[in-house]
């Protein structure tokens, strides 16, 4: 009994580890898994260890509890093929059957913790008791009909979430008379077996443990809060989008009515366009000369004033910050004088009708660079 005390101290002990980690319980139906095994048995003592070996396969149907824990039933049979010494074989197929049911402790999960998943190996202690029976040649006796235990192993490869192969080694007792003077059950190694079975699990659906992270009522607490907070500034800006669409509204019906207005012929206004009346010429940094680049822009002013007689020009030179301030006002003075000079020696423009001043730094144009310029305002005739 001190067996099934321990693994049933292991169980109790894999129902804490889960609870502690706050492992979501699933559907009753989950986490159901049938298995088939094939392997041998053979007497614990008293014969030839592998001569009185015989085929034994099995069956079982379990359900995990929890990442820790699982129940289940299990059948199996030894297969009549016994050569031990001096036994009367039974004139069934099989020599002996056992049918019970048995708790399995995940040791790995026990004492690594559940990692959110199947991991690729595992190893649980298995403890079972049940119904066992020995087939007997009708002409020797009664058939032996007695309550038995088991204590194993499972070793687990986890090739999948659906799919476990496992080698189970176990010991089987026969727990009637012992052989002692007085009958009673016992575990006695010479009315036990050894086996070892390999096998294949089918994890119907897969293993389903939600991992969840649990609260105090601090915490929720704090979240309820949050979460009327939120609800209180979804209200107001429900409020706020409520009269954005009643505005939308407005515009859409005033746009549908500008939309339904017949046309209106409105007279032309002739406005003077400043894109027409100002030329630009710049210059390099430090420099008053005129470059070529910058020469279709003084003979546009010269065609224009050639073109209507009457029309003046006045130039404002500028420099940029670059520089001495007091260089930079006589350099804006230059550049003002030599748009004015080209305009007088090589376009022939009367110079009565050219006025040039500098205006020193200038900061029209945020890219500094444009700010050295002589900017030339066309006044047309009266």
């Amino acid at each position: 009994m001190k067996k099934l005390l321990l693994l049933s101290t292991l169980a109790a002990a894999g129902f804490v580890g889960a609870s502690a980690q706050a492992i979501e319980s699933p559907a009753l139906f989950d986490n159901l898994s049938i298995g088939v095994q094939g392997g041998v048995t053979t007497p614990l003592t008293h014969h030839p260890f592998f001569k009185s070996m015989r085929p034994v396969v099995g069956l079982t149907i379990d359900k995990q509890i929890t990442p820790t824990f699982a129940v289940g039933v299990e059948g199996q049979g030894a297969i009549n093929t016994s050569s031990w010494k001096g036994r009367t074989h039974s004139t069934t197929a099989f020599d002996d059957s056992y049918v019970g049911a048995y708790g399995a402790v995940d040791l790995v999960n026990l004492f690594g913790g559940y990692p959110g998943h199947v991991r690729p190996f595992g190893l649980e202690a298995v403890a079972g008791a049940g119904w066992g029976h020995t087939y007997l040649d009708k002409a020797a006796g009664k058939d032996h009909n007695y309550f038995a235990t088991k204590a194993g192993l499972n070793f687990n490869f986890n090739p999948s979430n659906s799919i476990t192969i496992n080698v189970s080694p176990s010991v089987y007792f026969d727990m009637s008379d012992a052989g002692v003077a007085q009958s009673s059950a016992a575990y006695n190694a010479n009315k036990a077996t050894f086996n070892i079975q390999a096998g294949v699990v089918y994890h119907m659906g897969g293993t389903k443990f939600d991992v969840v992270r649990p609260y105090d009522q601090a915490e929720v607490d704090a979240l309820n809060g949050q979460i009327n907070d939120l609800r209180g500034a979804l209200a107001e800006q429900m409020g706020v989008t409520a009269g954005w669409q009643a505005n939308a509204a407005a515009l859409a019906s005033a746009l549908e009515e500008c939309q339904n207005r017949p046309a209106e012929v409105v007279e032309k206004v002739e406005i003077k366009d400043y894109l027409n009346s100002v030329r630009f010429v710049f210059f390099k940094i430090g420099s008053s000369t005129v470059t070529a680049d910058q020469m279709p822009n003084v003979e546009m002013i010269a065609d224009y004033l050639k073109a209507h007689p009457e029309a003046k020009v006045e130039i404002k030179g500028y420099a940029s910050k670059d520089g001495n301030l007091d260089f930079n006002i006589q350099l804006a003075q230059r550049r003002a004088d030599a748009v004015r000079t080209l305009l007088i020696n090589r376009y022939k423009i009367n110079a009565d009708r050219i006025t040039a001043q500098g205006e020193g730094i200038g900061d029209m144009f945020e890219v500094e660079s444009w700010n050295r310029v002589s900017i030339c305002t066309i006044q047309a005739e009266q």
